[in-house]
């Protein structure tokens, strides 16, 4: 199926997208911090990339308007992973280049229908 980076660094968080990623067939790549997420995301040119929002150092949107800017990486979707669900949030991330936008608490349905339909758009 697709290759799908997600960055992400709440452990609990990651172990449970890789889960649900690869138990539905994609393969995944991971990273805890933006930094190694652009590194990944240049290298192994992914279908696919799930953002975490509030990482350490470098936030999910600093890191997503980088890939946006960069051309090896700029038609990649990014779908933001956010606990950030305050009204206003889900506008301002996709300001910030965010193709799609999935809130946590991650329900699995959801989860998987917003990741397969920016697949089938990628």
């Amino acid at each position: 199926m697709a290759k799908i980076l997600v960055v992400e660094d709440n452990p609990a968080n990651m172990k449970l997208a890789v889960l649900l990623l690869e138990t539905a067939g994609h393969s995944v790549i991971s990273a805890t911090d933006a930094e190694a997420g652009l590194t990944l995301a240049r290298e192994e040119q992914p279908d696919l990339v799930l953002m975490d929002i509030q990482l350490p150092g470098m936030d999910g949107l600093e890191a997503t308007a980088l890939l946006k800017q960069h051309e090896a990486t700029r038609a990649i979707p990014v779908i933001a992973l956010t606990a950030l669900a305050m009204k206003g949030d889900e506008e301002r991330i996709r300001a910030a280049g965010c193709d799609g936008y999935i809130a946590k608490p991650m329900r699995y349905q959801e989860f998987l229908a917003t990741v397969a339909s920016h697949l089938t758009r990628a």
